[in-house]
C-alpha cells in the first residue's frame, strides 16, 4: 500500500506561498488503481515525486508497504559518463536483480546498436528516453507511478515494443496516473481523486471525480 497521513507541501515563489497540499490523507490499496483530475499548475508532478520519495513533504508522513516505482520518463539514476549497459547493471544491482537480464532486457528493447556499450552523455534525446523506458520495464514494481499519461518517443517499433510489455506488466500491477485529462484516467482507473487549490478530494468512481472536475472547473 501507499499512504498520505496529513501531508502538506509549499513552495515559495519569491512573491508567495504556492500551496501544492494540505493535510492531505488518502491510501491506496495494492489492486485498487487510484486516477487524479489536477489543472496545470497545481503541482501533480510535486504530487507523484513524494510517492516515490524524490520529494518530501513539509509536513505529515507518507507510508510505503510495497515496491513504488519512480515517474515513468524519470531520468534520475542515469549517469552520463557511464554507458547504457553499465547503468543498466548498476540499477540492477541496486534493485537486487540480475545484472545480466537487467542488461540484455534493456538491450532488447532499446534496439540502439553499439550506441548501447557507449557512455549515454552522447546520445539523443530519444535515445536517452529509450534507455530510461527499458529501466523502468526492466525492474518490476508494486505500484506504477504515471504523470500525464504513457510517456513515447519518435520511435514506432520501440513505442510499440515498449507498449506492448507495458501494457501486459499493468494488468497486475497497481498504477497511479495523474493528469489534468480525463481520459487519460479511463485507460487505466475506476477510482479517482482531484486536486484543486491544495486540496484532495475523493471519490468512489471516475464519473463523479470528473462531475466535480468539470463543475469546479
Amino acid at each position: 500500500m501507499l499512504e498520505f497521513d496529513n501531508v502538506s507541501k509549499s513552495f515559495w515563489t519569491g512573491s508567495q506561498r504556492k500551496v501544492i497540499l494540505e493535510r492531505a490523507s488518502f491510501r491506496v490499496e495494492l489492486g485498487e488503481s487510484l486516477g487524479i483530475l489536477a489543472p496545470n499548475g497545481t503541482g501533480k508532478t510535486t504530487l507523484i515525486n513524494m510517492m516515490c520519495g524524490l520529494e518530501k513533504p513539509d509536513e505529515g508522513t507518507i507510508r510505503t508497504g510495497c515496491r513504488v516505482s519512480f515517474p515513468l520518463g524519470f531520468m534520475g539514476g542515469v549517469i552520463a559518463k557511464l554507458s547504457a549497459n553499465e547503468n543498466s547493471r548498476y540499477i540492477a544491482r541496486i534493485y537486487g536483480l540480475d545484472p545480466d537480464y537487467v542488461s540484455a532486457f534493456c538491450r532488447w528493447l532499446c534496439d540502439i546498436g553499439e550506441y548501447f556499450d557507449r557512455p549515454v552523455g552522447t546520445y539523443s534525446a530519444g535515445m536517452r528516453s529509450r534507455l530510461t523506458f527499458a529501466l523502468l520495464l526492466a525492474l518490476e514494481f508494486d505500484i506504477y507511478l504515471i504523470d500525464e499519461g504513457m510517456p513515447s518517443t519518435t520511435d514506432v517499433e520501440f513505442n510499440r515494443k515498449a507498449g506492448s510489455v507495458l501494457y501486459d506488466r499493468l494488468k497486475t500491477a497497481t498504477v497511479i496516473v495523474v493528469s489534468h485529462q480525463p481520459a487519460t484516467l479511463e485507460k487505466f482507473c475506476r477510482r479517482a481523486a482531484v486536486m484543486r487549490d491544495g486540496r484532495l478530494y475523493m471519490f468512489e468512481s471516475l464519473d463523479e471525480a470528473k462531475q466535480y472536475y468539470d463543475y469546479t472547473a
